[in-house]
């Protein structure tokens, strides 16, 4: 049975940002970025990310692929977010969800007003207009958030 008090949404929303966390420092060893250097700057991760998915076979992609993928691009998005601008990650209901809720990085842009994006919705309009752009996805997500200069 879940816990589905406020209390265990937020800790399922840590539980959450840390294992994004754990996936995007697993993959920035894979590629070459030592964890203490991505801990420094997340945005270090960043031309090697790029490098690798400009790479990939995506013509060859099959579901399990593009699952994998998703899931990379996923947490590297929400660990920036939260590491760059102080955003966190955030358990809502969503009825309209297979599972019932979603998790949203959620943040107050530079207007004051808090807002929330779903960085799984951020990545899949990325495979909508490929090839896959690393800073433009960042990009689209901090325009979102009211994060993007003026």
């Amino acid at each position: 049975m879940r816990n589905t008090t406020p209390e265990g949404t937020a800790a399922e929303a840590v539980e959450w940002a840390e294992g994004a966390h754990r996936n995007v420092v697993g993959l920035a060893m894979m590629l070459g970025v030592a964890p203490a250097r991505y801990a420094e700057d997340a945005l270090a991760l960043m031309p090697g990310l790029q490098h690798y998915v400009d790479r990939l076979p995506l013509g060859e992609f099959e579901q399990s692929d593009w699952i994998t993928l998703h899931t990379d691009l996923t947490s590297y998005l929400g660990d920036v977010l939260v590491r760059r601008h102080g955003a966190a990650w955030r358990k809502v209901d969503d009825r309209s969800s297979p599972a019932g809720y979603r998790y949203l990085i959620e943040t107050e842009g530079r207007d004051g007003q808090t807002r929330r994006v779903e960085p799984y919705d951020v990545v899949m309009e990325e495979f909508q207009h490929l090839p896959i752009d690393i800073a433009r996805m960042l990009a689209n997500a901090e325009a979102v958030l009211g994060l993007a200069a003026r």
